[in-house]
């Protein structure tokens, strides 16, 4: 599965200059609400995900998804799994929890799944809820790597800014390494050109 050709395909590798979450600026940006806006293509890359998940050994019962953005694929990763699929929300106070009358039983096997894992960091929350549950992380897993953390397969290796623990595998259809600048250091500022957007919420 060449999950670049499938963002690309989508239009969902985006060219610009970007705002991102943590403040910093790239001139990509990966927008994978395209890429799952088909149902057909979505499944095409949860089930090659899954298959790199058995072919590791990995027993699992139930995929969880930190809401907003890894629910989509979360549930297809279920379904390509044939388990159930949950999901977390922001507690309002930094971190998540389960709602909606979702449980975990002791010892429950779970994956935490988002579409792009960039440092962890909401992956990490999610597994955090469910090990205060009694659930066991098992693996983490997303569509696509940004390149800080090292996934299963690939010679990136984790760099600092990585949250997800070492001693837990993560899976991933491929690795997207794109420059990112702090606001002061970005070429694209400098040049005055652009401004930088958000672009979940713009355009």
């Amino acid at each position: 599965m060449n999950v670049e050709q499938a963002y690309k395909d989508a239009n969902a590798l985006l060219e610009g200059h970007f705002l991102l979450a943590s403040g910093n600026h790239s001139s990509r940006y990966l927008q994978s609400a395209k890429v799952l806006e088909y149902p057909k293509k979505a499944a095409a890359l949860t089930d090659a995900l899954a298959a790199m998940i058995k072919e590791a050994g990995i027993e699992v019962e139930t995929v969880c998804a930190p809401a907003l953005g890894g629910v989509l694929a979360g549930y297809e990763l279920a379904r390509s799994l044939d388990v159930r699929s949950i999901f977390v929300e922001k507690d309002g106070k930094g971190g998540m929890e389960l709602r909606r009358g979702f449980d975990i039983k002791e010892g429950e096997k779970v994956i935490i799944c988002e579409d792009i894992i960039t440092t962890g960091g909401s992956a990490l929350k999610a597994a955090k809820a469910i090990e205060a549950l009694g659930g066991k992380v098992v693996a983490f897993a997303s569509l696509a790597n940004r390149g800080f953390c090292h996934r299963e397969g690939s010679d990136i290796e984790a760099k600092p800014e990585c949250q997800l623990p070492a001693d837990v595998p993560f899976f991933a259809l491929g690795d997207f390494t794109f420059e990112i600048y702090s606001p002061e250091e970005c070429p694209l500022c400098k040049s005055g050109e652009s401004e930088a957007i958000k672009p979940g919420s713009k355009g």
